[in-house]
């Protein structure tokens, strides 16, 4: 009798474990309160037994979708979305029902990157951000979603990310989320008057190659790439681990664009920066399937990087040359911008406090470049080219419609060189919407540049009050 009750149980038990691994299951990002790109075809995806059909319903326009499940189990169903507005339901089957309530229709951004990116409202410890408190106990907004991926870091590539969840912006939910993330949405929502979903996949500390999948690094023969079962020492700044555990179980998930910050962590190779952040966009860009969606970035904020190990001290350990290199990549990343903060950046902490400037930044070249909003300034001006007539040199930028100033303080951060590629200070003069330099010591000027140091206060901008980028007119 004893052993045909056990045997029972254990066979009440299989069967419910078989039932429960057949139940339709949804990747991580699908749960109610999420925001879905508006006027768009978006995939929804997950998976259930192989072979097994999948009805999508949705509320929005009654409508029903089917897939069945590929040979691994996963489905997935693209739906059809309306303009923004909401809430709606979407209800998922494949026999047995789940239910997805208070889904938003609206803009969805991405919003990638380091510890700049990560850094919360509420701040790192004993790293503030400034007025953030204030922000976060006015931040209840229901048209305001997000959405932050779980940390991971494996040699393999995951198909879903760690469980998360959709949260509404409140105290509690945004004083842990991204501040650049937020202050971003905040405007965009503030501006266009639609539901904002942010999604943060970002890492602190990380390398641009831990966000590159294997095939992608295979054009950067130095990078060695991590074999199945490695350990990782590191965990976010081995390559391709970050796209593995974090941003490829993402990819796919319906988006307006993406922001970044990221950069620190590179500063040490600033001409291979150069080439892989470009490489790493535009990856990003096919996995999304998507087209070369809108893509604005933060130049890193100057810092002190001597204070960091291994103390690396000149050269190209000037993290100008890494603010260089993302200037320099406007011109290889199509549909893309940079914000500047120049102006805010601490010599002693690499998170500088003033979040707000930067998410707000990047806000604007959004609301300028995809929404085609208009009379604001919106981009930071930018080196164009130079004349030298005797011994001065006039430099001319773009993003400057209506000039340039220096808010009536000296202009300090200006060096000319000669031939002999000694950099001296230099006098500047704002002329309207160019500048022109010069020294005493360089008689034929060949080169300048311009707050070319590794920390440095930022003393040029335009009268929408938006900083110049540090810039060198030489390839030295």
């Amino acid at each position: 009798m004893f052993n045909i009750k056990v045997t029972v149980y254990f066979l009440v038990a299989f069967l419910s474990l078989s039932s429960a691994r057949a139940e339709v299951k949804l990747a991580s990002l699908f749960t109610d309160n999420m925001v879905l790109q508006q006027k768009s075809v978006v995939p929804v995806w997950g998976w259930t037994d192989a072979g097994k059909k999948v009805k999508v319903s949705t509320s929005w326009n009654g409508r029903n979708y089917s897939a069945s499940a590929d040979a691994s189990g996963k489905w997935i169903v693209k739906v059809e979305t309306p303009a923004a507005g909401g809430p709606f339901d979407i209800t998922i089957s494949d026999g047995k029902a789940i239910k997805l309530s208070n889904v938003l229709i609206g803009e969805v951004w991405i919003c990638g990157g380091q510890s700049n990116m990560e850094m919360p409202m509420k701040g790192f410890k004993g790293q503030p951000i400034l007025n953030s408190n204030d922000a976060i106990l006015h931040s209840k907004n229901n048209k305001i979603r997000l959405y932050t991926v779980p940390r991971s870091s494996t040699t393999e590539r995951q198909q879903n990310s760690k469980p998360s969840a959709w949260k509404i912006a409140e105290p509690e939910s945004v004083s842990n989320f991204s501040a650049t993330g937020y202050y971003f949405g905040k405007l965009l929502n503030e501006m266009l008057d639609v539901p904002i979903g942010l999604i943060n996949v970002s890492f602190s500390g990380s390398y641009v190659e831990a966000w590159m999948s294997p095939d992608n690094l295979k054009q950067f023969p130095e990078v060695k790439i991590p074999a199945k079962g490695d350990t990782i020492k590191a965990v976010s700044r081995t390559p391709t681990t970050l796209y593995n555990g974090m941003l490829y179980p993402i990819t796919g998930y319906g988006i307006k664009g993406g922001i970044y910050y990221q950069g620190e962590s590179n500063y040490e190779r600033p001409d291979r920066y150069e080439e892989m952040f470009p490489a790493m966009v535009k990856e990003w860009r096919q996995l999304w399937g998507q087209g070369e969606f809108p893509f604005y970035y933060v130049q890193i904020a100057p810092y002190n990087y001597e204070q960091l190990p291994p103390y690396n001290k000149g050269g190209k350990f000037n993290s100008a040359y890494l603010r260089d290199a993302q200037r320099k990549s406007l011109t290889r990343i199509p549909n893309s911008a940079m914000a500047v903060v120049l102006d805010i950046g601490e010599e002693n902490n690499i998170h500088p406090a003033n979040k707000e400037a930067g998410g707000k930044r990047l806000a604007l070249l959004a609301l300028a470049n995809t929404y085609g909003l208009k009379g604001f300034g919106s981009a930071s001006p930018l080196y164009k080219s130079m004349t030298v007539k005797g011994n001065e040199v006039t430099l001319s930028f773009d993003n400057v419609p209506n000039g340039l100033t220096s808010f009536g303080k000296d202009i300090t951060s200006f060096e000319v060189a000669g031939a002999n590629k000694v950099f001296h200070p230099a006098k500047a003069k704002i002329n309207g919407s160019s500048v022109t330099v010069s020294s005493v010591n360089v008689k034929e000027p060949v080169a300048v540049r311009y707050a070319f140091k590794d920390f440095v206060i930022g003393d040029l901008f335009n009268t929408e009050g938006l900083p110049a980028s540090s810039f060198r007119t030489d390839d030295w």
